[in-house]
């Protein structure tokens, strides 16, 4: 029975041509961290083709860019990606591990005493599953710094708004469906925001200016909660 899955889970994958420039490969639900590590080798492997200007990892998704080419080139090319999938490698990062210490309710999240309501729980609950597991950054996007966080308590997942905010602080904490995550910068968005740290993200001033990367991990800790 297991191989039978495991053989409709890979006939899901296929490379899908975006445009003359893009290929996309997205993995079937649900998310791991085991078919995020096959991402991060694949972009390895991909990115030493001839063909390819960059391969961007997202959340168990890769996006090739190559050179523009022709139709019969990229059905081609396609063929050739394609068979890098009958054998996936993993990679493991062996990243660092930090803390970050937030103010979870009240105004640092708004969205934590009407999140707990609809799920059920205390905001106390709440705030326990958001801080009691360990955290992968699978990737980081959206803004330069931003982690896109695995291993969020299923218990957890909630939907982003249907209408985004215009202003979210720095450092929020959000959650977005299945992912948690931290909003280096103040912009829109749309998650919901369980609390906020001090934390800086993101210093031009430093060698390495994210304060996270691919593999590292991570737990939120309360300094206090706002009912």
């Amino acid at each position: 029975m297991k191989t039978k899955i495991v053989e409709r889970a890979l006939m899901e994958l296929q490379w899908q041509i975006c445009s003359e420039t893009n290929l996309a490969l997205f993995f079937p639900k649900p998310i791991t961290l085991d078919k995020q590590q096959k991402c991060w080798a694949l972009a390895d492997s991909i990115q030493q083709l001839p063909e390819v200007i960059e391969v961007v990892i997202g959340m168990n998704t890769l996006s090739v860019f190559v050179e523009s080419l022709t139709w019969s080139e990229l059905k081609d090319f396609k063929d050739k990606l394609s068979a890098l999938l009958d054998d996936i490698p993993s990679k493991v990062i062996n990243g660092k591990h930090i803390e970050i210490p937030v103010h979870y309710g009240g105004q640092y999240g708004p969205d934590l005493k009407a999140m707990a309501n609809e799920l059920g729980l205390s905001v106390k609950a709440i705030v326990d599953l958001h801080t009691e597991a360990t955290y992968t950054v699978y990737f980081i996007g959206f803004q330069p710094g931003f982690p896109y966080l695995g291993g969020l308590s299923e218990s957890l997942y909630f939907p982003r708004h249907t209408t985004p905010r215009t202003h979210v602080p720095a450092g929020s904490v959000g959650i977005g469906g299945e992912q948690t995550g931290i909003y280096p910068f103040e912009s829109p968005g749309g998650w919901q925001l369980l609390g906020q740290t001090d934390s800086s993200l993101f210093d031009l001033t430093k060698t390495s200016p994210t304060l996270l990367n691919a593999g590292d991990t991570l737990q939120f800790t309360a300094i206090n909660i706002h009912e």
